[in-house]
């Protein structure tokens, strides 16, 4: 059966049907590929027709991912965000570099960087598109803060809990012990460059063009740091932890599992799942990159059914053993030693915190005639809950 593309320009029930059309294509090449392995036929050629089919399936569910974050963006107020006076105030020292209102001459001048804070309509903008971007962000618990660091005490022993009657007697509990985990915001920047004549176009809105500009660097920059920053004037990002085998782990490592072989096998997802306690597994969730995904989607049980299903609505992700999947090509490959798939509650396992406020300094003079517009804002990330993480270590 050749693969047809087919267009996408009757919405989500189109797409729909795109995607289950390809699936099940997908599926029809992977089992005559299969068949052909166990009758020593193998076709080659087989097995890049599944590549294809399985890059087009990866295609088709990002236009409805893409679809659903449209979606489900807040409506902007522009009548309120035109009359702003913080917003009118900032969008003329964005354009000339005047400082028409009290406050940004305040802000301005307590700042040795000689930048200013970005209007509230302006900040909120950059993050909203920073959470359609980054997949960590998406599905890890986020934090705004006003000071240059978070501290959270963690238990590193169990609470003490016991049954008493009514008028019984409450004896003491065991204290737990705790430690202290600190999140710092680091800073991260972005330095887009305009001409004089995009800035004496009135039409031009220069909080939203800062909004465009910088969205995608920072949530290249973000997401890398989330899954695997080392902590050094960047976040932590939760496979630079101490890691142990789950059985034997300290209370601030990630518990691991091991694969059976160099490859990824069915099973090895199965005891990846039921790994992690069951408070946390019923919001668990998948995490590899694309890659990862596209070998794992050829993967059956012992009755021969696929342990990938398709997500078939805007907003629905793919599913892997029933739980839903979030691709970060941040993840690593499969390799000796690796960890190429993570499942856990990250919502209770990874905290983002994000300090209030978008710094922007203009300079019209290191690239004349350009002016450079030095965007910065302060994040952090760290794991917060290790008991609701695990991670897949491949073998030799």
């Amino acid at each position: 059966m050749e693969l047809e593309t087919k267009a996408h320009d009757g919405g989500d029930a189109a797409t729909m049907q795109d995607i289950l059309y390809t699936f099940e294509q997908f599926k029809q090449a992977n089992d005559e590929r299969l068949n052909g392995l166990e009758k020593r036929s193998a076709d080659p050629l087989m097995a890049e027709k599944v590549d294809r089919i399985g890059e087009e399936l990866s295609r088709q569910q990002a236009v409805l991912d893409r679809l659903a974050a449209r979606s489900a963006r807040p409506a902007l107020d522009t009548a309120a965000d035109t009359g702003s006076e913080a917003k009118s105030a900032f969008d003329t020292y964005m354009r000339t570099g005047a400082m028409t209102a009290p406050e940004l001459k305040s802000i301005a001048a307590g700042d040795s960087s000689g930048g200013i804070i970005a209007p509230d309509e302006t900040a909120s903008l950059i993050d909203a598109r920073l959470k359609d971007i980054s997949p960590i962000r998406q599905i890890a618990t986020v934090r705004q803060i006003s000071g240059n660091s978070y501290r959270k005490p963690y238990p590193t022993t169990d609470f003490g809990a016991a049954w008493v009657g009514e008028t019984g007697d409450r004896d003491e509990t065991t204290t737990p012990t705790l430690m202290a985990l600190d999140f710092p915001a680091m800073e991260l920047y972005a330095m887009p460059a305009a001409t004089q004549a995009l800035l004496d176009d009135s039409v031009v809105d220069i909080g939203q063009w800062i909004a465009d500009e910088v969205q995608t660097e920072f949530a290249v920059q973000e997401s890398a740091a989330f899954v695997a920053g080392n902590s050094s004037s960047k976040p932590k990002g939760f496979l630079s932890y101490d890691q142990a085998a789950d059985a034997s782990r300290d209370a601030d490592e990630i518990g691991t599992v091991a694969s059976d072989g160099a490859a990824i096998i069915a099973d090895d997802l199965i005891d990846l799942v039921y790994t992690l306690p069951q408070s946390y597994r019923q919001n668990g969730r998948f995490i590899m990159n694309r890659t990862v995904a596209s070998s794992i989607r050829k993967l059956k049980d012992l009755e021969g059914n696929y342990i990938w299903s398709p997500g078939l609505a805007a907003g629905q992700p793919s599913t892997l053993l029933g739980f839903p999947v979030t691709e970060s090509e941040d993840m690593p490959d499969v390799g000796t030693s690796t960890t190429p798939v993570a499942f856990g509650d990250f919502a209770r396992g990874y905290l983002i915190v994000d300090r209030a406020g978008i710094q922007v300094l203009r300079d019209p003079y290191s690239a004349k005639p350009y002016v450079l517009f030095y965007t910065t804002k302060r994040v952090g990330g760290g794991v917060q809950d290790f008991s609701a993480i695990k991670l897949l270590s491949m073998s030799a």
